[in-house]
């Protein structure tokens, strides 16, 4: 019989580059409980001892505050993401590109197209 362990997204995040990846695409999902997951991800990744070291807050606190069930306040999330050494930006959502207008019927009057 083959023995497996659990995936564990923490592994991987050894490197500023797939931290900065793994939370770019977390908050691409507007998905408050699934941000809030991976937060806690990357802060096991970098050690949660260390985390609540730095932000001052009980260890046992973070992991709750950082799960998917969890509602930490926006303060809390802002030390967090000092004490990962992340910044939290704002930049506009890209405009949604326009459909050219259907040009397949096409009806021609002396020389002039015009589209139906």
């Amino acid at each position: 019989m083959t023995k497996t362990s659990p995936y564990d997204s923490a592994e991987f995040l050894n490197t500023p580059a797939a931290i900065e990846f793994y939370m770019a695409e977390a908050l691409e999902t507007g998905d408050p409980a699934f941000i809030m997951h991976a937060l806690g991800v990357v802060a096991r990744a970098k050690s949660m001892s260390d985390i609540a070291r730095k932000t001052g807050l009980a260890r046992e606190n973070l992991y709750k505050a950082l799960s998917a069930t969890g509602s930490p306040e926006f303060s809390t999330v802002l030390r967090v993401l000092k004490a990962l050494d992340l910044k939290l930006t704002i930049q506009p959502k890209p405009a949604k590109a326009t459909k050219p207008l259907p040009t397949k019927n096409v009806v021609r009057k002396k020389g002039v197209k015009a589209a139906v």
